[in-house]
């Protein structure tokens, strides 16, 4: 068949409350978000596997409570003063080289100014490796809301708005292979749509189930698309 080299575009990603696709998985989470300002701790933790939706509800919170973005590697007097004045997101806290001893005193800064702060990461605080024992008190006195791996609903929708997300449009028929047949994880669901966009492009056809197969298939084995 006729293949050619599809461009390297990027997509972006749909981060409205519209967008949220809401199930069982991450309906505590949601209702977290919701929920604001009346939240139970000041400082609150949300976990959850790569590409559960964090930084999409971390993008819906950080845009409905005005808060200021910080980078978890590098925080200095200009980010702890801003704690003082404006609620703080920390998205990804677990996800590179943490700045401990400026996150402590950013805490401390928000936590004594009444400001919120919310921090996303793939795991709880004790497994971040946290050395300043102060700073892993802090973190486990915070509120911590969990999202689940995803249910059937959950996995469908997101693999729809992935796919929206690149103008894409998809049989409901295909959704549901990929969902039986990928690895149960929202990561495995953003592979699979990455390749089989671009398996379509480099053919210049539709994405069919046929398509979902041999894709899928190459996952399995390890192969790319």
């Amino acid at each position: 068949m006729p293949r050619q080299l599809p461009l390297d575009l990027s997509h972006k990603e749909a981060l409205s409350r519209d967008d949220l696709v809401v199930t069982q998985a991450n309906a505590r989470a949601v209702a977290l978000i919701e929920n604001w300002p009346a939240w139970p701790a000041p400082v609150v933790i949300l976990a959850g596997p790569a590409g559960s939706g964090k930084s999409h509800l971390a993008a819906i919170w950080r845009e409905t409570a005005g808060a200021d973005e910080i980078s978890p590697a590098s925080i200095g007097a200009e980010e702890i003063a801003a704690a003082g004045s404006r609620p703080i997101l920390i998205d990804g806290a677990d996800a590179g080289r943490l700045d401990e001893n400026g996150l402590f005193h950013l805490i401390n800064a928000a936590r004594a100014a009444g400001q919120p702060m919310l921090l996303t990461a793939r795991r709880f605080p004790g497994a971040w490796g946290v050395r300043l024992p102060d700073l892993l008190s802090r973190l486990k006195a915070a509120a911590t809301v969990e999202i689940d791996e995803p249910d059937d609903m959950l996995l469908a929708g997101v693999i729809t708005k992935l796919f929206a997300d690149r103008q894409v449009d998809v049989e409901p028929h295909v959704v549901q292979y990929l969902v039986r047949r990928i690895e149960r994880s929202l990561s495995s669901a953003m592979r699979a749509v990455e390749r089989l966009d671009r398996a379509a492009l480099e053919r210049k056809s539709r994405i069919t189930r046929a398509l979902a197969a041999e894709v899928v298939g190459a996952m399995e084995a390890g192969e790319g698309a």
